[in-house]
C-alpha cells in the first residue's frame, strides 16, 4: 500500500522506513496522542514519525492504523 500500511505492522523500524521513503513521516496525526517514551519521558505524537527530545527514540504509526494508539511502535534511539 502507498502508505507504508503494506509493512509489517510490527516492526518499528520498517514502518519508518516506508513512511520516510514514501515522504509521510513529518505529515500531522489525525489525532495527536500523548505517550510515554521508555526513557520515562512524556511526549505527545503529532507526526507520524515521532522522536522523543530526551533518549532520541524513535516511534512510528501507519496512516491506515493511527486510529488506535496501541498501534505506536518504537524503531529504536537515533533511527
Amino acid at each position: 500500500m502507498s502508505c507504508g500500511c503494506g509493512t509489517n505492522t510490527k516492526d518499528g523500524k520498517a514502518i519508518v522506513d516506508r513512511l520516510r521513503q514514501k515522504g509521510k513521516a513529518d505529515l500531522k496525526l489525525n489525532t495527536p496522542y500523548p505517550i510515554k517514551c521508555s526513557c520515562e519521558e512524556e511526549l505527545v505524537m503529532e507526526t507520524f514519525v515521532t522522536v522523543c527530545p530526551n533518549c532520541k527514540m524513535t516511534y512510528a504509526i501507519t496512516p491506515c492504523s493511527q486510529g488506535d494508539i496501541n498501534n505506536i511502535k518504537s524503531a529504536g534511539i537515533n533511527y
